[in-house]
């Protein structure tokens, strides 16, 4: 997995409630349950936690196909 740096910049925006502005989470959101219901219509297992990883996958369709409900 590829490393992220987080720089968060101290500057007060003038034109938000008390100087504060968002850090950018609202469009990253909504990309983990994309990504696991992407996965679901691929191959009909549910991820249901984080990190989805090719193990925790792979863990999942062998559940699946010995009739675990995970």
């Amino acid at each position: 997995y590829p490393n992220i740096e987080v720089v968060f910049a101290d500057v007060v925006d003038r034109v938000g409630p008390f100087g504060a502005k968002s850090l950018g989470e609202p469009p990253s959101v909504g990309v983990a349950p994309a990504v696991a219901n992407a996965i679901f219509d691929a191959i009909g297992v549910r991820v249901r936690d984080l990190p989805i990883t090719p193990d925790r996958i792979l863990g999942l369709l062998e559940a699946s196909e010995r009739g675990e409900n995970q």
